[in-house]
């Protein structure tokens, strides 16, 4: 069952979410960039790794416009968030080099706008030289704004058959911050988020377009659609299956039941009184929300400090870190660090907000939230609470939480195949009004259709999915704590922050599918991730046990940082799926006993 190295995971699928590196040897080999992992790699993480169609629609885009062999491109959904990126490179650039960095928008074709149940897409290029491309990076990855690689996939065929076309209108970089960005309305005509113009060259005799044009050829939109998709996605549909996610994410729909249902359920009952859909927005991915929100606070309440709170997800600290006027680090997430942060605010500091996570990632660590909360409520700041880690049918944050943000790629989908991600508004949360007219001005939405479908389709069942999962996942970590072999479980049922925990916890709630486990030595941890017959990569919450050696990953670069804050960097963390549970307790049993050997 173990999948090749570099092979998608789950296998045998074309938008995997994970990648497979399936020994420690490979995990290092790949923050290493050494070939032999390269090399196999034919997919990875989104956010870490573009998708091979996306680096396809970037060699068409650059052939067209621009010169392949000094310039590439990242590509978004926007031209706001294309010009997040652009900003970001010029930033780091001389004055001099950033006149190299330009964005080209590429709209649909008169053929391709062929009424309001159509689906088409804008698309909005960086180029720049290749070697700003580590620049780049960072905000494809930090942001979660790049595009998905579904809609790279249509963009490519809509690109090489004449439906997807270069604006030739001319705009220079300095009026791109003046364009008005309206949401959250997507599916628009030229003039709108489908369409604003940006100039670029036209493509030369030694980088023609391609020769096949549907739309000259008479082919219109409606024909490409039906041969990409069928007859079951239109504007129509991915904006249904979008309410019936929303309204699963508000906690108003937890039945499994089809879309028609799903749209008729009323909407009460949900995580808090009041809420609705309406106080869900969609992203396309996790980490887009945790960006967007802050994005939104420094539009809402202007530039201040935020507030880091636990040792969090690597991506959640650059962001704070990169945009906006900085962070206060409290990596510990402990009740010394609380006192910390209450001296500083009575000595009259402010801040913007304070993110944290419930439990953290990959300590399983939960925060004083009712602590945090009186403490934004009396010195006023925002709550951000990334509840990713066990979902909200375990817990429920929201109730002191300005804004949750959770990643819908993990458990709400399952099966590794769709990214997503999502903020949900307190109702009754101090900054509630000020935060709707803030989103209600900015917020755009380009989560792409097709994604918002598979999503959908994956969440259905996500109810009785956790319900196995906590299951199954306090079976393996009893297992795993009662045998010597092991140094430390973490998982939030056996964390000295358990009683906070426990007290946001759900009538029926569990304590999640993730842990993460240490061994006495690092040739120990090696042998039980080599052993473990389990697919092996990045991502978490999925429907099949998946484990990876996270903080190599995460914190390859800042393995001794990591290790102040009590992280150790041969940790191996494990995220459990829906396997028979005799069947597991045998794979890590085997796993165990490769330890011993190595001990003995």
């Amino acid at each position: 069952m173990l999948q090749a190295l570099g092979g998608p995971v789950p296998p045998n699928t074309d938008h995997a979410v994970s990648v497979s590196l399936p020994t420690w040897r490979a995990n290092i080999g790949y923050e290493e960039g050494e070939d032999w992992v390269i090399s196999k790699m034919q997919c990875g993480y989104p956010r870490f790794f573009v998708h091979p169609t996306i680096q396809k629609l970037v060699g068409e885009i650059i052939q067209r416009v621009g010169d392949h062999e000094t310039e590439t491109a990242t590509l978004f959904a926007s031209l706001k968030t294309a010009q997040l990126c652009h900003s970001f490179i010029i930033s780091k650039v001389s004055d001099e080099q950033s006149q190299k960095v330009r964005i080209v928008n590429f709209i649909p074709s008169p053929h391709a706008e062929a009424g309001s149940t159509s689906i088409t897409s804008s698309l909005v290029s960086v180029i720049y030289p290749k070697e700003f491309a580590p620049i780049a990076k960072q905000v494809w990855q930090h942001s979660g704004n790049g595009i998905s690689s579904r809609r790279g996939e249509f963009c490519l065929r809509a690109l090489q058959d004449g439906l997807l076309v270069e604006d030739k209108g001319s705009v220079t970089a300095e009026s791109l911050s003046q364009r008005p960005c309206k949401g959250p309305r997507r599916y628009q005509g030229r003039g709108s988020l489908s369409g604003v113009a940006w100039g670029a060259s036209t493509p030369t005799a030694s980088s023609p377009a391609p020769t096949t044009n549907g739309a000259e050829d008479g082919r219109d939109n409606a024909q490409f659609i039906e041969e990409r998709f069928g007859r079951n996605l239109s504007a129509l549909y991915a904006t249904q299956a979008k309410i019936a996610v929303r309204k699963r994410i508000a906690g108003v729909l937890t039945a499994d039941v089809e879309l028609p249902e799903a749209l008729e359920t009323a909407s009460s009952g949900g995580r808090v009184d009041d809420i609705s859909e309406e106080d869900v927005l969609l992203y396309p991915s996790g980490m887009s929300a945790i960006f967007n929100a802050h994005q939104t606070l420094l539009s809402a309440r202007g530039p201040m400090q935020s507030i880091c709170f636990g040792f969090p997800y690597t991506d959640t600290l650059k962001i704070l870190q990169k945009w906006g006027p900085g962070c206060l680090f409290y990596g510990h997430g402990s009740s010394e660090d609380l006192d910390d942060l209450e001296t500083r605010l009575k000595n009259g500091e402010r801040f913007l907000g304070l993110f944290t996570e419930a439990p953290s990632n990959p300590l399983l660590k939960t925060p004083d939230l009712v602590r945090i909360r009186a403490l934004a409520d009396q010195y006023g700041f925002a709550v951000v609470v990334d509840e990713t880690i066990s979902n909200f049918l375990n817990i429920n944050v929201l109730p002191y939480a300005d804004i949750v943000a959770s990643s819908l790629t993990k458990i709400f989908s399952g099966d590794s195949n769709v990214m997503g991600g999502s903020v949900i508004l307190n109702p009754h949360g101090n900054y509630y009004q000020k935060l709707k007219e803030t989103y209600a001005r900015d917020y755009e939405d380009i989560y792409w259709a097709e994604d918002a479908v598979f999503l959908e389709r994956n969440s259905r069942d996500f109810v009785t999915r956790i319900d196995k999962i906590n299951s199954t996942s306090e079976e393996i970590t009893a297992m795993l704590k009662a045998s010597p072999l092991v140094k430390e479980v973490y998982y939030p049922k056996y964390s000295h922050t358990r009683p906070l925990y426990d007290s946001l916890r759900n009538p029926n709630g569990g304590y999640g599918g993730l842990f993460s486990v240490t061994f006495h030595s690092n040739a120990e941890a090696i042998a039980f991730y080599d052993t473990l017959e389990v697919l092996k990569g990045p991502s978490l919450g999925t429907n099949f046990t998946i484990s990876s050696p996270y903080v190599l990953l995460a914190h390859y670069g800042e393995l001794d940082w990591a290790r102040s804050f009590n992280v150790d960097p041969d940790l191996v963390r494990i995220s459990v799926g829906l396997e028979d549970l005799a069947d597991l307790r045998s794979r890590f049993q085997r796993a165990l006993e490769a330890v011993e050997k190595v001990k003995n």
